[in-house]
């Protein structure tokens, strides 16, 4: 069977879409260009997003003390030694929300990694609540010449949880912006936390239609982590009745019954985190990798004979 997506795999495979559209996968180099965010230098909020410690997400090589292309450089090396036939290279503004500047600055620190000769685009991770219609159009314009992607950090559909996690901005801000992307025809992305504290399995499962509705174009899942030195992790261990835990068997079947409720059209990024064992408070993913949960997931959906989209409620009619 040759899915809507064009071949035969199961779901929407971003990476899939790109080889098909560029004749080789994309892949990025993570930078840190000194960023902040409104919710750690006191404009919404302070202290950051509970779950977040940058260092246990970032590649070693990303220290904002560095300029942009000696990050460059060492992150070519690490990704040409570990992805042989690596060809094609796009900037990963990664580090906290890399549109919260003025767009000068922006402009600046963007050119700097398109300057090097190896890089053929950006993309951009950021919050909803960190954009405007002037860099919106700036990097419209760069998409003209350049692989251009946005990623906003969603992270979850409902209020009392955004709240909870202290992001410091609504769903709704997460819908305005993703509108304005989308309207601009750059491609958008978003990442959703699955197993936030407070949200039961049927809620985070009915944000599968709620996603399914907006103008995206890909997506990345994170199972919940409990990171080191966090807000979340000292709240887990103060009371950790109040989390329930996806252990991997259990993640690996809800995945698939959420990517049974999803459009399609939605290209699927990563399924799963991986935060380094000395950072991560929690040990039952020790050893489990993205790309065996992918597989996992894959099995999960034959056994079913199933795929992405087949129970879309929006899909039916």
């Amino acid at each position: 069977m040759i899915y809507p997506w064009g071949n035969k795999r199961r779901f929407h495979s971003l990476a899939d879409q790109f080889k098909a559209q560029y004749g080789t996968r994309i892949q990025k180099v993570s930078i840190n260009a000194g960023f902040t965010c409104p919710n750690r230098d006191g404009r919404v909020g302070t202290g950051g997003c509970t779950f977040c410690n940058n260092s246990g997400f970032s590649p070693s090589y990303c220290h904002e003390e560095l300029s942009i292309d000696i990050q460059i450089e060492k992150g070519l090396r690490f990704l040409k030694t570990r992805y042989k036939r690596a060809q094609l290279f796009v900037a990963y503004f990664q580090a906290y929300s890399n549109t919260y500047a003025p767009i000068s600055i922006l402009k600046e620190r963007y050119e700097a990694a398109l300057s090097h000769p190896e890089i053929s685009g950006l993309s951009i991770g950021t919050r909803p609540d960190c954009i405007n219609d002037e860099v919106l159009d700036y990097l419209a314009f760069l998409a003209r010449k350049y692989i251009i992607h946005i990623e906003y950090g969603v992270e979850s559909c409902y209020e009392d949880t955004l709240k909870r996690i202290n992001r410091g901005h609504t769903f709704q801000d997460s819908v305005e912006a993703i509108s304005r992307t989308s309207q601009r025809g750059l491609h958008t992305g978003i990442h959703m936390i699955i197993g936030l504290p407070g949200e039961t399995r049927e809620q985070i499962l009915r944000q599968s239609e709620i996603i399914s509705r907006l103008p995206i174009n890909s997506i990345k899942f994170h199972q919940l982590q409990i990171v080191k030195d966090t807000p979340l992790a000292n709240e887990y261990l103060q009371n950790p009745a109040e989390f329930q835990f996806f252990e991997p068997e259990e993640y690996v079947v809800f995945m698939a019954d959420f990517l049974e409720n999803l459009d399609p059209r939605i290209a699927i990024e990563r399924f799963a985190g991986e935060v380094p064992p000395a950072f991560n408070l929690r040990k039952s993913w020790s050893g489990l990798r993205s790309d065996q949960v992918i597989l996992l997931i894959e099995k999960e959906l034959e056994r079913r004979d199933s795929w992405q989209g087949k129970a879309n409620p929006q899909l039916k009619n």
